[in-house]
């Protein structure tokens, strides 16, 4: 039988796939079930990229609706739903200039996961 290919042939992609698995681990509960989906990921990385920033812009810019946006903002920040724990990732906080806005930054949990996967991007490759 063929041995599996498996030689990394780009490091670069070799990272983003660890980063993932990072992030992956981080939104798994205790029974192995994965919490995160993946419109919930592209939002944990656009408040890292943009933090603060409006939950509208994060609508805006990667093209979901307002309901998406606020279920999935929902799961990554401490409550979700009915007394549901979330991910806790995010927070949302009331536009003290606007109160119908709400801007998103990034948690204490957040920035942590956000630094371990800049450490794998930027980790030196051989």
């Amino acid at each position: 039988m063929d041995k599996l290919k498996r030689e990394i042939t780009d490091p670069v992609f070799e990272n983003l796939l660890r980063c993932d698995e990072v992030l992956r681990l981080a939104c798994t509960d205790q029974s192995g079930n994965l919490l995160i989906n993946p419109i919930a990921k592209s939002i944990f990385f656009y408040v890292a990229s943009h933090a603060p920033c409006h939950k509208k812009a994060v609508e805006i810019d990667i093209g979901i609706s307002t309901a998406s946006s606020s279920r999935n903002t929902d799961l990554l920040s401490a409550e979700y739903g009915k007394g549901q724990q979330g991910l806790n990732l995010i927070k949302k906080e009331v536009d003290p200039t606007n109160n119908r806005r709400q801007i998103l930054s990034l948690t204490k949990k957040g920035k942590q996961l956000a630094k371990t996967m800049k450490n794998i991007l930027y980790a030196r490759m051989s």
